[in-house]
């Protein structure tokens, strides 16, 4: 796939029979997706079109979802706003894209130095996650769901190599959610856009570094070509959950085997959709090291535990918030975090850990 054909944003427009009254003619209704990605890209724009597929075909064809790229329909930054105004069903993005609403809203998607992939969801099934989430989103009419990871996010490309924290101040830096408050704390002056925007601006020089996802998408992406050294560990996002907005109108006026299938579609791709990425992701890496030239380095212990610092003080802001729910939201992530991190030092750290010494058997 050539990087220019799914930079491209939709040329269809917004026509009269898209934005009318969603159909209802023998008991099919016609729903629209809005996305915050250019059509099939790698990684979300994949899991996107999935999500549409699998919610019309679990529910029979009694749903019949069709999928509007970014700017299709509506740009990508307003796909939130599009389905709490019910000028769409639902939308595919990310919970980092809308900190504008509430910062609350961020601990959904990612947290510096937080949750893994299936921590995250664990948080939500198992630790009183989704009641909250569904009360914040319950504020812009809106029923989210999870529906996919990415797993563990990059440090990021940049054009110049990194050797101290002091290195960080100044550089004009790509990143969402959370992590643009820990950067921002770290003297990076921190810049919400598009992959395709990310391309062009490390190209040009407007930007001298970011991070979009990892290997897989950021390859299709083509960022290689303008920055070489590509950093890890991604401690701004641990993993970083994709999600599906439904109309809470919308969705309470579905019988309840249809709120079902919505449901169930949501939840049967996380797991689908958080390994293809990590299998795709191991694949693309090699690929960018042994035919790219890409430098694959890791952050300096100095810059880390500056990150570390950053990201406490990000934490600390939001249990002092002037919302009571999202100071809620942040106890709940923070209890959750530590109990499971304390047991994962004897479980999967420890296991992860031995077979690193054994690769090769």
């Amino acid at each position: 796939m050539q990087r220019r054909s799914f930079l491209k944003t939709g040329a269809f427009g917004a026509t009269a029979a898209a934005l009318a009254t969603p159909a209802i003619a023998q008991d099919v209704r016609q729903w629209k997706m809005v996305t915050a990605w250019p059509k099939n890209l790698p990684g979300p724009g994949v899991a996107a079109q999935m999500l549409a597929d699998r919610i019309t075909t679990l529910s029979g064809g009694r749903i019949e979802v069709r999928l509007y790229a970014a700017g299709e329909l509506v740009p990508g930054p307003g796909v939130f706003d599009a389905v709490s105004e019910g000028t769409a069903e639902l939308y595919h993005a990310v919970p980092a894209y809308w900190g504008s609403k509430s910062k609350g809203i961020l601990l959904f998607g990612s947290q510096p130095f937080g949750l893994r992939a299936d921590e995250q969801v664990g948080w939500l099934y198992h630790g009183g996650g989704q009641e909250l989430y569904d009360e914040m989103y319950g504020r812009f009419g809106i029923k989210p769901f999870l529906c996919g990871n990415s797993g563990p996010q990059w440090g990021g490309w940049f054009r110049d190599e990194i050797n101290s924290a002091e290195d960080l101040k100044g550089l004009k830096f790509r990143t969402t959610g959370l992590a643009s408050e820990m950067a921002s704390k770290l003297g990076m002056a921190a810049q919400a856009m598009g992959g395709g925007d990310m391309f062009q601006a490390l190209q040009t020089g407007a930007l001298d570094a970011g991070e979009f996802i990892g290997p897989w998408t950021d390859s299709a992406l083509g960022f290689y070509q303008v920055a070489k050294n590509y950093y890890w560990p991604g401690v701004g996002e641990p993993s970083s959950a994709e999600e599906c907005g439904v109309n809470q109108e919308v969705f309470n006026d579905l019988p309840d085997d249809l709120q079902q299938a919505v449901s169930f579609a949501c939840e049967s791709l996380y797991n689908p959709v958080w390994t293809e990425y990590t299998t795709k992701h191991a694949r693309s890496l090699r690929t960018l090291v042994d035919e790219h030239g890409v430098q694959v380095k890791k952050f300096p212990d100095e810059v880390i535990a500056a990150m570390g610092e950053a990201a406490k003080e990000v934490i600390a802001d939001l249990r002092e918030d002037d919302d009571e729910l999202v100071r809620r939201i942040t106890e709940s992530f923070v209890t959750y975090r530590d109990s499971v991190g304390a047991y994962m030092t004897y479980a999967d750290n420890g296991q992860m850990n031995a077979r690193a010494g054994v690769m090769g058997y």
